[in-house]
């Protein structure tokens, strides 16, 4: 596998960002890695941070270079700072930059295939609620996608903000706007997904940990998304909102994976 720190400009931005990205490499004498590199064009995995986190956070806690070596993906983390994967009422274009930009100048860089069965994308926290609105929002670019802990009932969690520190940052993302019943709302999205063909719509695969401070968003999407007859796997058990956790179901996200899409 190769590792990459790409610092580049981003337009939908106005300045200078970085993604960190895992390419595969077919290697057959090194030692303790089974790599492969099946096509040109490489499986990607989009995967996103969290909240207080960055680019580099998932090589930093996790084994992902050593996750995703058998499966042949070439794996896009990129920057988007305490944004939630937003058009910012008052801040920069995240969410034009990672559903516009970032694919598009990845693919420029890199040999990614733009096939919808070879991408993917998942994230923690913050970046369960952005991987879920990515695919929700454009299901014709994915085949599948995966929250861990993620941040799923939005409109819930700002009415929640109003007596705690992240008051400021969802004025800063979202304004005076309503969010249940629009695009960022992601029980709203999962109902609107019930007039989609069961194969137009990505696979979800969530987990979360019982302990967790985010269970009862998690619950809220779950039954949002049995309610819609989306196809989800759900996963809970004992855990809290911590990187073991994480470190741990990213593996099992991955396995799941091939089972889904082969």
């Amino acid at each position: 596998m190769a590792l990459i720190t790409c610092n580049f400009f981003s337009e939908a931005l106005g300045l200078s960002t970085s993604m960190t990205v895992i390419l595969p490499q077919q290697t057959t004498s090194q030692i303790g890695m089974n790599n492969r590199s099946s096509q040109k064009l490489h499986k990607t995995l989009y995967l996103l941070h969290g909240l207080s986190d960055d680019d580099t956070i998932w090589m930093r806690r996790t084994s992902i270079e050593r996750y995703v070596a058998e499966q042949g993906f070439a794996v896009i983390m990129p920057n988007v700072h305490q944004s939630f994967y937003t058009d910012m009422a008052y801040g920069n274009k995240y969410w034009t930059f990672l559903t516009e930009e970032l694919p598009a100048v990845a693919r420029s860089f890199f040999p990614l295939s733009d096939a919808r069965e070879d991408n993917f994308v998942a994230g923690l926290s913050m970046g369960g609620y952005g991987a879920f609105k990515w695919a929700l929002r454009h299901p014709d670019r994915f085949a599948a996608a995966g929250s861990l802990s993620g941040a799923l009932d939005m409109a819930d969690m700002v009415k929640r903000s109003e007596m705690t520190d992240l008051k400021r940052l969802f004025h800063l993302i979202y304004g005076d706007k309503e969010i249940k019943g629009t695009d960022d709302d992601l029980l709203h999205l999962v109902a609107g997904s019930a007039k989609l063909d069961s194969a137009a719509k990505p696979l979800l695969y969530q987990c979360c940990g019982t302990e967790d401070f985010l269970y009862n968003d998690n619950i809220a999407f779950r039954n949002a998304s049995e309610q819609a007859n989306y196809p989800l796997t759900y996963v809970e058990g004992p855990g809290n909102h911590e990187w073991s956790y994480w470190d741990t179901h990213i593996q099992q996200f991955l396995e799941w994976l091939p089972k889904q899409n082969e």
